[in-house]
């Protein structure tokens, strides 16, 4: 039987699409959008799918908690490398190729921690799904290459989306099966996931271009970035454990400054570098770069106050009392009220370009914090709350890569859309490093247990609504014109 991955040429907005009728055509769209988004989702998942376990893990794997942490920045660590790699290797040698290849350590890294008894095996088997991270850009970039120029718009909004979705269905998923079954069995299910997903792409999406070909690799640009990246983030997630002010910390911020700068060199000079820095500058880039970071660290700090919040003991005055898995359940609606805004989003940047969504997607979020303050009292107030601020988030998200693919040549989107989604993670990374030390400064003791204070919530709910309207500021002086109106230039 003949696949429909060979019955689907590769399409180009160049190219003309092939001469069937319009129902088989848009059946095949609609199936190649489902399969990369459903990658997005398991990607996603396999990030959130071990909170319900990071209590457990010292008691499982029989380790410290700081040794057991290190099962959560393994997989930091691990995509902070791979996504602008592999995004760059996407735009030489296939996307679809290269999205086939990351599927493969998503497996086998679940595979890995669902037989682990011990702490390296968990933080091997977790960097390996680190290593598959990027299918998320790599995704997207296959958009633009296989769909009309007319289905971009909302396909990648779905795409861009799967990364809520996938974070709001595991959670629950995660919970539920650590609270009544074996923790095994969510890494075995999540290999398993991964495994369709990889038949589904092999089968179902057809290949993409390669580059011109005669490209070099820059190896030496792929190390410096990655020893930047590696120490700027260890710093910045070690830095509460081991003092902000230690040696060690202070020693990885100036490493990961250091080749930074040699890094920024290196691209200067190459024939062929891994990431054009001359991109990265001009102002729709660096705009939308920082629009990005701005809003993956207020997307991040409403993360981390509300579930919080429903999880603490009620004699504290304003924890809600809720279990692990009452807690993901209601944050399940916000999951899905992303996609839905990713949808209405597509359509906005149909009709307005990508500039207002995004603009329009910061400012709900900022709405979103604002809610949140006046409804700290109830779990439906909460659940309310983090509904808006997923309707932003699903706004923002779905116009970024619009942005980004509508302001570099189509030979250079997976490389800039894996730094893009690189620059979000920082982002989240930074919240959880700034709020973390918040939260911990601004606590107090209750029944034997330190827990932060209801003012350090508030203040946290501030800072992450100052973050989106900042990132609304940012997006509004994103240039529209020229090849910069990123609706049409895809």
């Amino acid at each position: 039987m003949t696949p429909p991955s060979a019955l689907a040429p590769t399409l180009t907005r160049d190219q003309p699409a092939p001469s069937d009728t319009a129902a088989p055509r848009s059946a095949r769209y609609a199936w190649i959008v489902a399969v990369l988004a459903f990658t997005g989702v398991i990607a996603a998942g396999m990030q959130t799918l071990i909170v319900p376990l990071i209590g457990q893990l010292p008691v499982i794997l029989g380790a410290s908690p700081d040794d057991t942490a290190w099962a959560i920045t393994a997989t930091l660590l691990a995509s902070a490398v791979s996504i602008p790699i592999v995004g760059r290797l996407g735009d030489m040698v296939g996307k679809r190729r290269m999205l086939v290849l990351s599927l493969i350590p998503l497996i086998a890294g679940s595979a890995l921690c669902a037989m682990a008894g011990s702490l390296l095996p968990m933080i091997a088997g977790r960097g390996l799904q680190g290593l598959g991270m990027g299918v998320i850009p790599l995704g997207i970039s296959l958009l633009r290459e296989l769909l009309p120029s007319d289905r971009i718009g909302p396909a990648v909004a779905t795409m861009s989306a799967s990364m809520g979705i996938g974070g709001a269905i595991a959670l629950p998923f995660a919970a539920a099966i650590a609270e009544y079954a074996s923790w095994r069995g969510m890494f075995w299910a999540f290999a398993g996931f991964a495994a369709l997903a990889l038949g589904a792409v092999v089968w179902l999406v057809p290949k993409s271009a390669a580059g011109k070909g005669g490209e070099s690799f820059d190896f030496l640009g792929a190390i410096l970035l990655a020893g930047s990246l590696v120490s700027l983030l260890l710093a910045i997630s070690k830095g509460a454990a081991w003092g902000w002010t230690s040696g060690g910390v202070l020693g990885l911020f100036l490493a990961a400054g250091t080749l930074l700068v040699l890094w920024v060199r290196q691209e200067l000079r190459a024939q062929h570098p891994l990431v054009n820095v001359r991109s990265l500058a001009t102002r729709p880039i660096a705009l939308t770069n920082l629009a990005s970071f701005l809003i993956g660290f207020a997307m991040f700090a409403q993360g981390l106050v509300i579930p919080q919040l429903m999880q603490l003991p009620e004699q504290t005055g304003y924890g809600l009392g809720q279990s692990m898995l009452q807690m993901a359940l209601w944050l399940i609606p916000g999951g899905i009220t992303m996609m839905i805004a990713s949808t209405l989003g597509a359509r906005l940047t149909a009709r307005r370009g990508p500039k207002t969504t995004l603009v329009s997607g910061a400012a709900v979020v900022a709405l979103g914090y604002g809610a949140t303050l006046l409804l700290l009292g109830t779990v439906w107030g909460l659940m309310l709350a983090t509904i808006i601020i997923s309707a932003g988030v699903g706004l923002a998200y779905g116009a970024i890569p619009m942005l980004v693919m509508g302001a570099v040549p189509r030979s250079e989107t997976a490389a800039a859309n894996g730094f893009n989604t690189l620059v979000r993670s920082v982002g989240t990374s930074g919240a959880a490093a700034v709020i973390g030390v918040l939260l911990a400064t601004l606590s107090t003791d209750v029944a034997g247990h330190v827990v932060p204070e209801l003012d350090g919530f508030q203040l946290t709910l501030v800072i992450g609504g100052c973050a989106a309207l900042l990132a609304a500021v940012v997006a509004l002086c994103i240039p529209r014109t020229g090849r910069h109106t990123a609706a049409k230039a895809v």
